[in-house]
């Protein structure tokens, strides 16, 4: 009998796109719930022990099994379904988890840069996110062996799966200013693109995620949310009329 898959999930989760990408390069079927994190149901909280998404709930023979943590639930898949986006090498598998761990060191940074309160803050934590990039264009010009648009060159990876939804967050910030994290890096550059490209990365989020994202962004009461203010012609013209 073949498992269900159910991805409980949350609309502008990062860690949940991993899982939905890797599903859908896998070609397995999945159902996908939605959750608000705010308004945690108690049907979660009983089955989430960090409260956290992603969840992976497989149905098998009429048991059900919960799966927590992206990385735990992208390793489960490729243990248990066709199609492995790992490498087979155990070296350059290990490569891999490497940089996929690098991928949520890059999601934490991308974290702190849109909540900095101050200016300040801001720009030190984007001259941070802007090292951690040099750092990723230096390993994709190491690899002598790249002759494709991916990570490993011509073969789509979990590395590929994990940094997809961080670009996303990049072309968010684009539409607020031009902070140029990325200038100088024309490998990352030109990942970025490819990854933008690929099907299953732009299907893993619902159509008006780009509007969430943004009122998420403008809702954090950080020092880039003032520039999100600062920038909107409603909040401008609201800001200039006489109280």
């Amino acid at each position: 009998m073949t498992d269900k898959l159910i991805l409980v999930s949350h609309p502008l989760c990062p860690y949940v796109q991993r899982a939905a990408i890797s599903l859908t390069e896998k070609g397995v079927p999945f159902e996908r719930i939605d959750i608000d994190l705010a308004d945690k149901p108690d049907w979660f909280k009983a089955i989430s022990p960090l409260g956290k998404v992603p969840l992976l709930r497989v149905q098998r023979n009429g048991d059900e099994t919960t799966i927590f943590e992206s990385a735990v639930i992208l390793e489960f898949l490729e243990e248990t379904q066709a199609n492995p986006l790992h490498p087979a090498d155990p070296y350059a598998r290990a490569r891999h988890r490497a940089w996929i761990e690098y991928g949520s060191a890059i999601l934490n940074a991308i974290g702190r840069l849109y909540s900095a309160p101050t200016e300040a803050g801001f720009l030190a934590e984007s001259r941070a996110l802007t090292g951690m990039f040099d750092r990723l264009e230096a390993e994709l010009a190491d690899d002598a062996l790249r002759s494709g648009p991916w990570f490993a060159g011509d073969r789509f990876s979990l590395v590929d799966a994990v940094h997809g939804p961080v670009f996303r967050y990049l072309d968010a910030f684009d539409r607020i200013g031009d902070f140029s994290i990325l200038d100088g890096k024309p490998r990352v550059q030109a990942w970025r693109q490819a990854l933008n490209d690929r099907p299953s990365i732009r299907h893993a989020v619902a159509p008006d995620y780009p509007q969430r994202l943004h009122a998420f962004l403008q809702a954090k009461g950080s020092f880039l949310s003032s520039l999100i203010r600062r920038n909107d012609p409603a909040t401008a013209l609201r800001q200039a009329l006489p109280a």
